[in-house]
């Protein structure tokens, strides 16, 4: 079938289970056949059966005579039968057709030696270690019969024959234990002196070490090797992450805790497993995987030495050299995260080194935002406030503070955006050094770049606690020139002139204000004007300002306002508010704005209960409207419905439409319903009398 044909992925018309497939897999199955059982009688049926069994093997190996099971098989039977030389013979012939077949010559000598023809195994193995030099497994096999025999002079000859073909590292350290079990302890330190010399790598001194330490039990040779592979290995083998850490432990568990101590500082200085030149090193000079995991396990058991064994200002400066490299990590995989840089530099002043904190605030602070856009910048300007902070407040420099928040100002982009906070404190900076006129030169010039409100806020505050009442109006000026429609600085700006006395300049001001065709928050800004002249008593201004008001809005508030003005001390009495009252009802009633009437009502009714009697708020009441739920169907902009919604509705007493009409039937009704039950409890409490 072709790759691009689609196969037909259809179920198959008739479905077979996995349970059926085993039951016919069983009800097939073949049954298994015994061979038949031969008995013999005598010794010719017995020479009969070996020949048939030779001639069946002979059978099996014509047919397949590199099949090393047959003449296994074949010499197993003589064996079996005690026809060794037979046996012999079959293993002879088998070498002949795979001389180079290790499995075949371990085969021969097991023969041998299982039925302890000793004299011929070691003839066997020698003839095997010389055509097959390099097969280990000969080599051990053939040790091993000499030690169990107990010929140890012929064991350490086979050793030594050995020794010559350069095997291994396993070769040379059981060597080297075999000449332990033989109390040879001189012997066995020769040829682990011997495998070092001829293998001279930190693989073989770490052995070395091993033996002398676990089976030599000699600590003093064994510190004694660790050091000789540190000073006569070149530096690139001996300066190994597993040299340092075995070297370590072996202190560690000899008690030597300072000594350990002292090798784990020296390899993290030497490695620079602390340092930030060990990630940039990394990254230039390939290091296999494997050194890199062997460092790691370095350092995290040098971390584990110092919670077991160190103080709490060792353990402190670990933990503390493992959050850093936490955070280069980070930074390394984007410098750009400044939240990582802002705990880095807190980790770095919580431990008191101040050295270490500029030099973190200083990295942080080099790495700009790729982009002028300002939610990438928000972030960073906060490192150069900390750091100025940090200048100021803990390094007592308030001239290298200053100096910080310049360099900040010289690094935004101010024809496309500017922060005003960095301007602020950078002047309130040069308040605090007493240097007032470069503070004003510093905030008149980030009126001209930046602009922002917050710098004039700023400004005027800090010109107003100096008392400079003059510098204070010429900001004001500028403010309002800048921002005419900026009803907050109309208003702080008459309330200077309040502050001072000023009636009349604060009146002009709210005049000024007022006559402005855009503002942002006019009701602030008409309300501050009347609240003045209500402070100033001047009753008839007010009443004046409430009727211009009046004329160019006719909002609800704006007429509750007006009514309960007229009912204050400064008014004309209640009588006047009850009026106003009277028409804002009048006016909202015709404009159709139900819940401003609502509203109105509500003030209506408090006033009243403040200062009338029942009769006027019973009056009041009666307007009150009642409320109602309705249904209305809901529509989108186009005109499409979206369902039914459920809404609040205001009928008022007043009002002689149709839905009052309805609304008076409705309360009819309920009142006469109500009446009908009255009627029918009366008439079972006569019922429940009588009997």
């Amino acid at each position: 079938m072709s790759r691009n044909q689609v196969k037909n992925r259809a179920p198959a018309p008739i479905q077979i289970s996995a349970e059926q497939i085993i039951r016919e897999s069983a009800d097939r199955q073949e049954k298994h056949r015994l061979d038949p059982i031969v008995k013999v009688h005598d010794a010719e049926e017995y020479q009969s059966h070996l020949r048939d069994r030779r001639k069946h093997f002979e059978d099996n190996i014509r047919y397949r005579r590199d099949h090393i099971g047959n003449w296994v098989k074949y010499a197993r039977f003589e064996e079996d039968n005690k026809e060794f030389e037979r046996a012999r013979s079959v293993f002879e012939r088998s070498l002949e057709v795979d001389h180079r077949s290790s499995e075949l010559w371990i085969r021969y000598t097991q023969f041998e030696m299982r039925n302890e023809f000793i004299n011929h195994a070691r003839n066997i193995f020698d003839r095997a270690v010389q055509i097959l030099p390099r097969v280990d497994q000969l080599w051990y096999k053939y040790v091993y019969m000499e030690e169990m025999v107990g010929d140890i002079p012929k064991c350490r000859a086979v050793w030594e024959r050995w020794m010559k073909w350069l095997p291994d590292d396993n070769a040379w350290t059981s060597y080297a234990r075999f000449e332990t079990r033989c109390k040879q302890h001189g012997k066995a330190e020769s040829v682990m002196r011997r495998y070092v010399n001829e293998f001279p790598s930190a693989r073989s001194f770490l052995r070395f070490a091993k033996w002398a330490e676990f089976d030599l039990g000699n600590i003093s040779l064994a510190r004694e090797i660790f050091e000789a592979c540190l000073t006569d290995l070149e530096p690139e083998e001996a300066y190994q992450a597993r040299v340092f850490k075995q070297f370590s432990s072996f202190e560690e568990r000899q008690g030597e805790h300072e000594r350990a101590r002292v090798i784990y500082k020296y390899a993290i200085k030497l490695l620079k497993l602390e340092s930030s030149e060990a990630q940039n090193e990394k990254n230039e000079i390939d290091e296999p995987d494997y050194e890199k995991n062997k460092r790691a396990e370095l350092y995290l058991a040098y971390i584990a030495f110092e919670k077991k064994y160190g103080d709490r200002q060792g353990i402190e400066g670990v933990i503390l050299t493992k959050q850093r490299n936490e955070y280069k990590k980070r930074l390394d995989a984007d410098e750009h995260d400044y939240d990582s840089w802002f705990e880095w530099a807190k980790l770095e002043a919580e431990h008191g080194n101040e050295l270490e904190v500029r030099d973190v605030y200083e990295q942080a602070i080099s790495k700009i935002p790729p982009s002028d856009q300002k939610e990438h910048w928000r972030r960073y300007i906060y490192l150069w406030i900390y750091y100025a902070v940090f200048e100021e407040l803990n390094m007592k420099d308030l001239g290298r503070a200053s100096q910080v928040y310049e360099a900040c100002l010289s690094v935004i982009p101010h024809k496309k955006f500017s922060f005003a906070k960095i301007w602020v404190y950078a002047a309130k900076l040069y308040i605090r050094r007493k240097d007032l006129t470069t503070a004003r030169k510093l905030m008149g010039k980030a009126i001209g770049l930046c602009g922002k409100e917050k710098i004039y806020t700023e400004y005027i505050e800090m010109e107003l606690a100096l008392g400079e009442i003059d510098r204070c109006r010429k900001l004001y000026e500028k403010y309002v020139t800048q921002m005419p429609y900026n009803c907050k600085a109309w208003c702080r700006y008459a309330d200077l002139e309040k502050s001072v006395g000023e009636s009349e300049r604060c009146r002009a001001i709210y005049e000024l204000a007022i006559s402005r065709e855009i503002l942002d928050m006019p009701d602030m800004l008409w309300k501050g004007y009347i609240d003045f002249e209500i402070e100033e008593g001047e009753s008839e201004k007010a009443r004046e300002l409430y009727n211009r008001l009046l004329d160019r809005t006719g909002h609800v508030k704006v007429w509750i306002s007006y009514a309960q003005f007229e009912g204050s001390e400064i008014g004309k009495g209640s009588t006047t508010s009850r009026s106003i009252f009277e028409k804002a009802y009048n006016l909202l009633k015709e404009d159709g704005l139900k819940e401003e009437r609502v509203l109105l009502l509500d003030a209506w009714r408090v006033f009243e209960k403040a200062k009338g009697d029942d009769s006027l708020i019973t009056k009041v009441e009666a307007k009150m409207p009642r409320r109602i739920k309705k249904k209305r169907m809901r529509v989108d902009d186009n005109g499409q419905e979206l369902g039914w919604e459920e809404v609040f509705d205001y009928h008022f007493p007043d009002d002689n439409d149709a839905a009052s009409s309805n609304l008076k039937l409705l309360d009819m009704a309920a009142k006469w319903k109500k009446e009908q039950a009255q009627e029918e409890d009366e008439d079972s409490d006569l019922d429940s009398d009588d009997d």
